[in-house]
């Protein structure tokens, strides 16, 4: 059966949005070529939507180079997402004081299809630049705030999540062994928090204790991320587990 055409669907804006959404911590700056392979677009109606963005001020045009960045104005579309989340203005307080009860860098995420979102982010001055921006995302299955939120699915949801979501191996010590995943997820749903080591950054120990809402769905999660060099998974396991199950169990959504 064919389906249904949305006709409230503008095709023109998605085209749009399609461009804005390239640029990130690869892609910080681009040229009209680059743009269209990103997005697939040809070239001249990535240049018309390119020059309206830029014309409606979210994108800054470099005169000489004639490549593209994101604006000021770019940034006011992720504080708005910040207004508008009721865990952030919930949870910004307590993490902040669970960053100086721990002394080491604390996040919230929320799963957003097969990854997470990093929403808040508490640094700590030993933080490199990349750990301190909100709105950077990872696979769901390599985080330990994933592996929180899916241990709290239902078995057959949890069992479709390790075999069907995509890996994206950031360090040599990855896990690609969906087995293995299965098993860390299942021993995050034993003991309230999800815990990874070396799988996105190397020498990184990253937990997370999961927020649920009223129904009991996981709706966040509250994540700390140490070196490996300092902490061991025994002292983790004792001294900040608690904490973010105490911190993540005062957090109540509807």
């Amino acid at each position: 059966m064919k389906e249904k055409q949305d006709t409230l669907f503008v095709g023109s804006l998605e085209k749009g949005m399609r461009i804005l959404s390239v640029f990130d911590e690869r892609h910080s700056a681009l040229g009209l070529t680059e743009i269209a392979a990103l997005t697939g677009l040809d070239k001249s109606a990535a240049q018309r939507l390119t020059n309206t963005l830029h014309k409606i001020g979210y994108l800054n045009k470099d005169p000489e180079s004639r490549r593209y960045r994101p604006s000021l104005k770019f940034l006011e579309l992720g504080n708005a997402y910040l207004w508008s989340d009721p865990l952030v203005q919930l949870a910004m307080p307590k993490l902040i004081e669970l960053g100086r009860k721990l002394g080491e860098r604390v996040n919230v995420a929320r799963l957003d299809g097969h990854e997470i979102v990093y929403v808040i982010r508490i640094p700590t001055q030993l933080t490199s630049f990349g750990a301190m921006i909100s709105g950077r995302r990872l696979s769901a299955l390599t985080t330990s705030s994933g592996r929180a939120m899916i241990a709290c699915f239902a078995p057959e949801e949890r069992k479709k999540a390790v075999e069907t979501w995509p890996i994206t191996a950031l360090t040599s010590k990855t896990t690609l062994d969906r087995a293995k995943i299965a098993a860390a997820i299942e021993e995050a749903a034993a003991c309230g928090y999800g815990l990874t080591q070396s799988e996105n950054i190397l020498n990184e120990i990253g937990i997370a204790a999961p927020i649920l809402a009223g129904d009991r769905r996981p709706v966040a999660t509250v994540q700390c991320s140490v070196s490996s060099l300092k902490w061991s998974i025994e002292k983790v396991r004792s001294e900040i587990a608690p904490h973010l199950i105490e911190v993540a169990n005062s957090i109540h959504l509807p």
